[in-house]
């Protein structure tokens, strides 16, 4: 009797054993099948999300590609001036307020647009991009645009250029002609010409735009027409470091004149009535004399004199009038001279010869010299002591701009130093040959000059000869600098 109840009992917890089996398997069994479901369903998500997203960021794209599409037919072709005027006028797309559009049915991106500062070219644009089907979902992407000035050439010109095998370049190089390098070159050396004669060795046959005698030197170009055969050019990283290029578009010079016709504009503010005078909007001084000596100074704030008479040779000055009545001055100083602060936009224009030094603070300025009345050609002289930043910043920026040469004077400092961007219209950036041999030329800077450049001729001019690019000056040119008047990115990232 007690073996049968023993039994029955054996029988009854068994069967609650598998119940509690089948309990706990059917437990496992939910929590994987819930847990499969789950992922299957955050995979779908997922992907789902993932469309959405990547599809968020293509329509952000598109509305980066849109306003540069939209900047280069708002100021292609346009001056200096007008394209200020066209950032400052309030209507361009974007600058006070977001500009939304829809993208081709699908969502639509907003473009955000910080305008260049003052003396700027630098245009940043962020553009948000986002679908219809999860506006939740959006993606930014911020890029910097930016036209080229001159000022990023340590070396521009229109005319053939030869740099000897101790040259050694860290900024842009380009002719309008052609170039033999011999040294080493840093940064990318172009050319407007597929080839040329180059007139250093007198060959009758042509060489490359762009081409070496540095051992093994190039070979002639071939006379058949481009495009040549790829290996034509040969690859030399031992002297152009960037690699070359040629042909290219010009830089024409010619344009130059209607930036000098903006400047002079700005500097006469308000209503053309700024004459011999200075505002917060600009400096004018016409042709009285025999030209002005302007010296920066630390303080914001520079000197000025009206020439008299000056050494034609040694273009040093002799004399100086007063302010008042037509005696002279044997130096820039006392009853010869006037003190102004440096005009908020930085333009001091003069209508004839100006002799250039000192140095800036915490200032960006441009000092032009041109009579365009068509007159003679004007030049800028520099040498009579060095031109100088106190930092080296973007707070800190001179230009140079002469209608025709910029000249280094006869008795400059034997160790020479100038911090500027240098242009010369119609003439080049160099010296006479009047007969000096000094120690060191340092240019840190940029150099534009129509007609090849150079500081040394025989026995003549600098020993040694330095010319440092100062890249401040490729987002912050000197103030109504000339540039191209295309945009390009020069920067992209995802915010």
């Amino acid at each position: 009797m007690n073996f049968v109840k023993l039994l029955k009992n054996y029988k009854k917890n068994k069967k609650g054993s598998i119940l509690a089996y089948i309990l706990v398997v059917m437990t496992i069994v939910s929590i994987i099948l819930v847990s499969m479901i789950s992922y299957i369903t955050s995979q779908i998500n997922f992907s789902f999300n993932r469309v959405e997203k990547e599809e968020a960021f293509q329509i952000a794209e598109a509305g980066v590609y849109y306003y540069r599409w939209y900047l280069a037919h708002e100021t292609s072709g346009k001056t200096a001036q007008q394209i200020i005027n066209f950032w400052g006028s309030g209507s361009a797309l974007g600058v006070n307020t977001p500009y939304e559009v829809d993208y081709e049915g699908r969502g639509k991106y907003k473009i955000e647009v910080t305008p260049p500062q003052a003396g700027s070219t630098i245009v940043l644009v962020k553009s948000t991009g986002w679908t219809y089907k999860n506006p939740g979902m959006t993606r930014s992407v911020q890029v910097r645009f930016r036209r080229p000035s001159w000022s990023e050439y340590m070396f521009l010109t229109n005319d053939f250029i030869n740099f000897g095998d101790q040259a050694e370049v860290f900024g842009k190089i380009h002719s309008n002609v052609g170039i033999r390098f011999d040294g080493i070159a840093h940064n990318i050396v172009s050319a407007l010409s597929s080839s040329f004669n180059d007139p250093s060795h007198g060959g009758s046959s042509k060489d490359f735009g762009v081409h070496t005698h540095q051992v093994p030197a190039d070979p002639y170009a071939p006379t058949t027409p481009q495009p040549w055969p790829e290996g034509t050019v040969p690859d030399r990283p031992d002297v152009f470091e960037a690699g070359r290029e040629f042909p290219v578009p010009e830089v024409s010079f010619n344009g130059v004149t209607t930036d000098l016709g903006g400047m002079k504009t700005e500097a006469q503010k308000p209503s053309g009535t700024n004459i011999n005078n200075c505002t917060s909007t600009g400096c004018y001084f016409d042709n009285s004399g025999s030209g002005r000596r302007i010296i920066l100074k630390t303080d914001g704030t520079f000197d000025i004199c009206t020439v008299d008479t000056f050494h034609s040779t040694a273009l040093s000055i002799s004399k100086y009038k007063k302010n008042v009545g037509t005696d002279t001055c044997n130096s820039c100083s006392g009853d010869c001279v006037r003190n102004f602060s440096i005009p908020d936009n930085g333009i001091i224009f003069v209508e004839d010869r100006a002799w250039v030094e000192g140095t800036v603070n915490d200032r960006r300025i441009t000092i032009a010299a041109a009579d365009l009345s068509g007159g003679t050609y004007k030049d800028i002289y520099i040498g009579l002591d060095n031109l100088r930043y106190s930092n080296y910043d973007c707070n800190n920026i001179i230009g140079l701009v002469a209608q025709r040469d910029i000249t280094v004077v006869r008795n400059c400092p034997n160790e020479f130093v100038v911090d500027a961007a240098l242009l010369a219209q119609n003439g080049r950036v160099g010296m006479n040959d009047h007969g000096f041999t000094n120690a060191s030329l340092t240019i840190n800077g940029a150099i534009a000059s129509y007609l090849q450049p150079y500081f040394n001729h025989g026995v003549n001019g600098f020993a040694l000869r330095i010319y440092n690019f100062n890249n401040n000056l490729l987002y912050c040119p000197p103030a109504f600098f000339p540039t191209g008047s295309e945009y390009s990115i020069d920067l992209w990232e995802e915010l």
